[in-house]
């Protein structure tokens, strides 16, 4: 009877599969119209469409000259609203013109899903006059947004700590650089909080509580050489950043070689952010295939999704020497039932000097057999060359810089691993 199971199940899925393309027919046939007006009409020159009429409720203005002229469109399937019941997170694909530049691809966010939009504009309203509905623009003036008004002159930790990830334990050097660096006001380049307009300043700290990405990728740009994509400008509640290429995940069954110059540089990422000139230390909390890409050209790796970011200062955890702050911090492996999930602390994260965060995250989540994603297992590094999985260097590598044996394995499994990865992918290249 077991033979048969495969040959049911195979009915199955094409009995599903089926169901699925009669139901998008259905669906079709029934929004005929609505599927023409679709395509003829740009939605991105809508106020309503693109929440301006939320403003200063919203994440910014600079680039609404561009929406307003129809210079940003949805590409093909982005025009089809019914399929927005898919798009859970509220990302799109849209085209961007100039004049004299050309077309190109770009990446459109809402930064947040409906429900995690709808529940911020209840919170706001509820702040300001006790119920979850009210008029928006109003309700602003009456929060902590408007309360950091004109005569403070600096946004400081103990206002805006904890309001996410980015500032969960921020220096008033990081946020110096996150005012100074803000992108959605002409006259950026300051870290004097006076400096902006009402109106920019309450975006700014909305953008701070709600989700910080855009901030992120403002204050560490990728023109400077951070891992990010490039942050382009915002018109109400969307926001457009650089269109980098196919998710990492496209890569999973890639050629090794491929796939061996991709971990060296994800390794080379988590090094970055944990040890650089600026003694920041960016924390990836939310590690998963679908938070990188690879550019189509140059194949670099970057991350597409920093909305989990938590960024130290270890230039003030040194002045301030809370308990414990010179020793090494090893993060704990611990086995899980979901995938992409990681096991930390946020306070030791802000308090320790040395930590090996990122090197756990990037070896559990992407490159090792612990990795799971979609239902695979194995991760980036699956199924080695017959001459490698003999030497067993790569296996030993991984296993240790995930579950590490030895008091403080990880640091050094990951220093060994990013070595053994460069001369892989060196010893490719001089074939």
């Amino acid at each position: 009877m077991l033979r048969f199971l495969p040959l049911k199940l195979g009915r199955l899925y094409r009995c599903l599969k089926l169901l699925l393309v009669l139901g998008l027919s259905v669906i079709l046939l029934m929004n005929t119209h609505n599927l023409f007006a679709s395509f003829q009409k740009n939605e991105l020159t809508d106020r309503r469409f693109i929440n301006l009429n939320k403003c200063p409720a919203c994440f910014g203005t600079s680039w609404c000259r561009k929406f307003m002229n129809g210079q940003v469109s949805f590409e093909t399937w982005g025009r089809l609203r019914f399929l927005d019941v898919f798009n859970v997170k509220n990302v799109y694909f849209a085209q961007y013109g100039e004049p004299r530049e050309g077309t190109r691809r770009v990446v459109l966010k809402r930064l947040g899903s409906n429900q995690e939009l709808a529940e911020i504009d209840q919170k706001i309203c509820k702040r300001a006059t006790g119920r979850p509905r009210c008029d928006l623009i109003q309700a602003m003036y009456k929060t902590e947004f408007a309360r950091i008004n004109g005569d403070v002159r600096l946004l400081t930790p103990g206002v805006v700590e904890g309001w996410s990830d980015l500032v969960h334990c921020p220096s008033q050097r990081l946020l110096d650089r996150v005012v100074r660096r803000y992108a959605e006001t002409k006259d950026s380049g300051s870290f004097l909080l006076k400096n902006l307009k009402d109106t920019e300043r309450m975006q700014l700290l909305m953008t701070l509580a709600f989700n910080p990405e855009p901030l992120v990728l403002q204050s560490f740009p990728s023109d400077e050489g951070w891992p990010f994509a490039k942050y382009l400008g915002a018109c109400g509640r969307m926001v457009a950043v650089n269109y980098v290429g196919e998710e990492l995940w496209s890569f999973y069954n890639a050629p090794w070689e491929k796939r061996v110059d991709l971990a060296r540089q994800l390794m080379d990422i988590a090094e970055q952010l944990t040890n650089n000139d600026f003694d920041f230390a960016l924390y990836l909390l939310d590690v998963s295939f679908d938070n990188f890409a690879v550019g189509p050209r140059d194949g670099k790796v970057i991350i597409v999704d920093a909305e989990n970011v938590l960024v130290a200062d270890k230039r003030q955890i040194k002045q301030d020497k809370p308990e414990n702050y010179d020793v090494w911090y090893e993060s704990r492996f611990e086995e899980c039932d979901r995938e992409a999930c990681l096991s930390f602390s946020k306070e030791a994260l802000c308090s320790r000097v040395t930590v090996d965060h990122n090197y756990y995250a990037v070896c559990q989540n992407l490159l090792s057999q612990y990795a799971t994603w979609r239902g695979t297992t194995g991760g980036l590094l699956h199924d080695p060359p017959a001459h490698i999985a003999k030497d067993g260097q790569l296996e030993a590598l991984l296993d240790e810089c995930t579950k590490p044996k030895k008091r403080y394995g990880r640091f050094q499994a990951a220093k060994e691993l990013r070595e053994y990865l460069t001369r892989l992918s060196a010893a490719q290249y001089d074939k």
